[in-house]
């Protein structure tokens, strides 16, 4: 399979759209780009030093700026940051634009991640609870846009090898309209 469709993988913080992008494009041949990566690139600043500076409505416009900008790139495989759902016209462009996957991952599993790689200066907390309490809120609040906003959903519990086996077995079996 090839590069025929532009791929958005969407999820929570921590749930591998990094991993599995940069594994997908390679298998793919074609190229990646992940728009939290990106957006710090654009703007010469860590998320957490724009949304200490600027507050989260700015980080939500450069988010959404790096979207369009990445999906511009030609880039054929992009991974969005945990937010970039939560406004519609990110869920309609990406739908308009290429498959979009949601990587679903249980919140416990998620927590565990995190606690392993925190990376805080990408990761800042949205809530000031603890992690674990964080991400089922979190998780409770995006459910639906993460489920509104996919065409094919992945079990992402199993390794990323797997991830991206499952993937690619989706996007030749399964129709996207």
């Amino acid at each position: 399979m090839e590069c025929s469709k532009r791929i958005y993988l969407i999820g929570s913080r921590g749930c591998g759209k990094t991993s599995v992008g940069v594994g997908l494009a390679k298998r793919l041949g074609c190229s990646f780009i992940d728009t939290d990566a990106f957006l710090c690139e654009m703007q010469g600043k860590s998320v957490s030093e724009i949304v200490d500076s600027e507050g989260w409505d700015a980080f939500r416009d450069c988010e959404s700026a790096a979207l369009i900008a990445a999906t511009g790139d030609n880039a054929q495989v992009i991974a969005t940051g945990g937010g970039m759902v939560l406004r519609e016209q990110n869920r309609t462009f990406m739908r308009e634009h290429g498959v979009v996957i949601f990587i679903d991952v249980p919140p416990t599993e998620l927590a565990r991640r995190l606690n392993a790689d925190p990376l805080d200066a990408q990761r800042p907390s949205l809530t000031g609870k603890s992690l674990v309490d964080e991400i089922k809120e979190i998780l409770a609040a995006r459910m639906h846009l993460y489920d509104e906003s996919s065409h094919i959903t992945v079990d992402g519990t199993q390794s990323v090898q797997e991830i991206i086996d499952n993937i690619m077995e989706l996007l030749e079996t399964k129709p996207v309209s």
